[in-house]
């Protein structure tokens, strides 16, 4: 039995949102077999650290994203993590509907991560796709705590996933 520590984040939006990143989530990179970022990075720096800390990296860039992320990152990555399917992308549309969509747009697919709204998901579309955003961990919106995700996959089955509230610093 192999089991993949995995590690999703999206929206980390630095500088403009928040001046770095939480401890948490460095930490939580630094565990993690897998570290999974649905875009909106914003400034390349960040793009840097995650590629330094991370064992691997799927990532992708969001519509705050300018060139020189658009020019390193795809619009959407797929990834196979010990048999289980993966696929990243930033903006999946309105909520109403996003199962149907998301399931058609990726048919071959176990789990979709996805980020945009900051406000954390979790659903199953109806042919068994899984659909994870794991909100943001640096701007909540009108969440009541920044979040991010984690998650293993043990020989290709999406297992322990849990929304983790980030503790602002005082």
């Amino acid at each position: 039995m192999t089991t993949t520590r995995l590690l999703l984040t999206s929206d980390t939006h630095v500088p403009q949102r928040a001046r770095g990143l939480p401890s948490a989530l460095l930490d939580a990179i630094d565990a993690a077999d897998v570290v999974v970022h649905a875009g909106d990075w914003v400034d390349e720096a960040t793009l840097d650290l995650f590629q330094s800390r991370a064992r691997q990296l799927v990532a992708v860039h969001g519509n705050n994203d300018g060139p020189a992320l658009r020019a390193r990152l795809p619009e959407v990555a797929h990834a196979d993590i010990g048999g289980l399917r993966m696929a990243v992308v930033h903006e999946t549309g309105p909520a109403s509907g996003r199962e149907r969509r998301c399931a058609a747009r990726f048919p071959d697919t176990d789990l979709l991560v996805f980020g945009h709204s900051h406000i954390p998901w979790d659903t199953t579309a109806p042919r068994g796709l899984r659909l994870l955003n794991p909100g943001s961990p640096t701007d909540r919106r009108r969440q009541p705590h920044p979040t991010y995700m984690t998650a293993e996959a043990t020989d290709g089955t999406l297992t322990a996933v849990h929304l983790v509230t980030v503790e602002r610093s005082t």
